[in-house]
């Protein structure tokens, strides 16, 4: 039977996997929305407003399956992991309540206005609404990752009496991994943003709209996803730089390195045993992790040998590494090639729409397994160097977590499936609905019959 720790930490990783689906959407998809209108107020073209509609519905439902889980993962703190606040409230305290203060109010406010009151404020005011609630979602990303990034790589603070002290709170926040980390996760949030709305535009043409609408928001979100995701691989480089000088023993475990090597292939495939520490079935290019990590051929990796006791599990974080990188090359690839072809076509072919449809969530994918590799990379830390996750744990009897954890799982299962069959439903309704409302606001230019918003 698992005992009270390793049931504490399965739960907070399916409360944190779960919560986590729905910021990558809304944090990128309130800037497309943003966008949408503000093309729309420039224009008068009722097009750019029909997408409007359409994507706050699915960022409305995004941002409060967002809210309803992340409180319940709060609540974690005290119920799972008591030593975590004891040891370090007095900075996690603080950053998370700037979170709230900042961001969440801030969010919650215009929310409202952004949702509800665009026929009862005037244009530029609901425009307002919409960048400020933008803002919000980028502001509570950047305090979460403030203190994430502050637990793998900790500065700013002095241990008195086994507790953790601010001492430098600019030190605090902006700790040697935040910058890279928050560029990474805003990025990730932009490519699952994009391919969501690709993925479900192409669902709707498939679906036999032929409205201008979809038409126009695939082309939008597969030019944005052609132009981060090679920016994502850039910055993922200088993020495993950083993560190399500040954990080595996370970037021995991402390459399956155990023994302190120069030249270290990239394995492309193996089996990582860490009982007889050493990997089966190695498909490798030599020298090139070196080269990746250290910009020279025979540059030194440290091994996990150098680590025993202080390193992470091998498995989830060498197999997780290479789901995330395969999928963000299997975005650029796609999303540069749907670019071409909608350049050169002005519509995708059937086919490609339906390999659209089935990476509609493949942001979520590649998300979780660089979350998994950040955080179970980490391990057996809770705060790197400072607090570990076996002093953290609360004591309470194993049955009392499994039957919790056994609610969240059947919970998070059956409002997963609801999102999912409510993204697509309200995709398949909007195959009926007319291209424009002529009631929102005076237009400035219609589109000519003739007129393609796609191409």
């Amino acid at each position: 039977m698992l005992d009270t720790l390793m049931l504490s930490r399965i739960q907070f990783a399916a409360n944190i996997s779960f919560h986590i689906l729905f910021p990558t959407i809304t944090i990128a998809m309130c800037w497309f929305l943003v966008f949408f209108k503000v093309r729309f107020d420039m224009t008068g073209n009722p097009v750019w407003m029909r997408a409007y509609r359409f994507w706050v519905k699915i960022f409305a439902l995004s941002f409060a399956l967002g809210v309803v889980s992340g409180i319940t993962m709060s609540f974690q703190f005290g119920t799972n992991w008591p030593g975590f606040m004891e040891k370090v409230g007095n900075i996690a305290g603080p950053l998370l309540g700037y979170e709230v203060l900042t961001a969440f109010f801030l969010e919650a406010t215009f929310l409202g206005i952004m949702l509800f009151g665009i026929k009862r404020v005037p244009p530029k005011v609901h425009t307002l609404a919409c960048i400020v609630v933008a803002i919000g979602t980028t502001l509570s990303a950047f305090w979460i990752l403030s203190l994430n990034s502050w637990m793998q790589t900790p500065t700013g603070f002095e241990m008195r009496d086994g507790v953790a002290y601010p001492t430098d709170w600019f030190a605090v926040i902006f700790n040697p991994s935040f910058p890279y980390r928050l560029a990474h996760m805003l990025l990730a949030s932009g490519l699952t943003a994009s391919f969501m709305i690709i993925g479900v535009s192409c669902y709707r043409l498939l679906k036999g709209d032929d409205k201008q609408a979809p038409k126009l928001t695939l082309k939008v979100a597969v030019i944005v996803a052609a132009i981060l995701s090679p920016l994502q691989a850039f910055v993922g480089d200088l993020h495993g730089l950083n993560t190399l000088e500040h954990q080595p023993q996370k970037i021995a475990a991402m390459e399956g390195v155990w023994q302190t090597e120069k030249g270290a292939p990239l394995l492309l495939f193996a089996i990582p045993d860490e009982e007889n520490r050493t990997n089966h079935f190695e498909i490798g290019i030599p020298n090139m992790a070196s080269f990746i990590l250290t910009h020279e051929l025979d540059g030194e990796i440290k091994g996990l040998d150098e680590f025993k006791g202080e390193h992470p599990p091998v498995k989830p974080v060498f197999f997780g590494f290479r789901i995330m990188v395969g999928l963000g090359l299997l975005m650029i690839a796609i999303s540069w090639f749907a670019t071409y072809t909608l350049k050169k076509r002005g519509q995708l072919p059937t086919w490609l729409m339906r390999i659209l449809v089935g990476l509609t969530f493949s942001g979520w994918l590649a998300t979780l397994a660089g979350w998994y590799v950040t955080e179970i990379g980490r391990q057996p830390y809770l705060v790197s160097g400072v607090l570990k996750v076996s002093d953290a744990a609360t004591q309470i009897a194993p049955a009392n977590v499994g039957f919790s954890l056994a609610l969240y799982l059947t919970t998070y299962a059956i409002l997963l499936v609801a999102y999912l069959h409510t993204v697509f439903l309200m995709a398949r309704r909007a195959v009926e609905i007319e291209e424009f409302d002529m009631s929102e606001k005076p237009i400035k230019q219609l589109p000519s019959k003739g007129d393609n918003a796609y191409v």
